[in-house]
Parts: C-alpha cells; sequence; structure tokens
C-alpha cells in the first residue's frame, strides 16, 4: 500500500469520545467533532488514522484516498462498507426507508478483525419506504 501514501486526504477533526486507530468515524452531533461510526445510517465520513485518539483531543481521519480499516465481517474485493456498532467495516447493504453512509470501498478479502486496505469515497445508499 505504501505506492498510495501520498494520494489521500487527511484531516484532524476533535474526537467527542475515544476513538480506537483504523475505525470507521462518524459527525458526533456536535460541530466539527467525530466519534466511532455505530451503524451505517451514522454520517460515517471516513476512517482514523491507525493510533486513533482520546477524547477532547484531535483526530486524524482520512476523508478521501487510500488507507486501512478493521474489518467487522466477511468482506470481497470491491465491496462499499460503512460501520458496525464498533466502528469496523461491514458490506454496506440498502435499508428500506433509510440512507445508508457507505465510507468507502474494500481492497481484499477478509474477515472479523484483519486489517484492510480502503478506498476512502464517502458515499450514499438511498432507499425509498415502500408505499
Amino acid at each position: 500500500m505504501s505506492s498510495y501514501s501520498l494520494n489521500r486526504d487527511i484531516r484532524s477533526f476533535e474526537a467527542a469520545s475515544a476513538v480506537g486507530g483504523r475505525l470507521i468515524v462518524a459527525a458526533s452531533g456536535t460541530a466539527g467533532k467525530v466519534a466511532a461510526g455505530t451503524a451505517g445510517t451514522d454520517k460515517n465520513l471516513g476512517v482514523s488514522e491507525r493510533v486513533g485518539g482520546p477524547a477532547g483531543e484531535m483526530l486524524d481521519v482520512t476523508v478521501a484516498g487510500l488507507t486501512e480499516v478493521v474489518a467487522g465481517g466477511d468482506l470481497d474485493f470491491n465491496d462499499p462498507v460503512t460501520a458496525d456498532a464498533n466502528g469496523r467495516a461491514v458490506k454496506a447493504v440498502a435499508v428500506e426507508g433509510e440512507t445508508v453512509f457507505v465510507v468507502g470501498f474494500i481492497r481484499a478479502e477478509g474477515t472479523t478483525g484483519d486489517v484492510l486496505p480502503i478506498h476512502v469515497a464517502p458515499s450514499l445508499i438511498v432507499t425509498p419506504a415502500a408505499a
């Protein structure tokens, strides 16, 4: 992955709560602060850098480009991912009547606990409610 190390956008945000390294982060609800993502419907925006950070401190977050994330389940190459309850990457799937915040696309195959390359490219899966 070293060939991609300069091809990413890293921003710093204040951590609303402690965030581990290589986890999906989301807007916390407090302006300008982030926390570990806990669901696909959170406003997931990027992936914390490898060291993470404590509450109240600045946290480096990759908001675009290639980095690494901890898997929360079985993932295949190019799966769109969102956060599980612990901020780990799980496959993003449509949910009727909800907006799912995709943080990016996995660039390898792996399973729970693996550290996998991810192309951070936030997007949405919007599924209308049944009429």
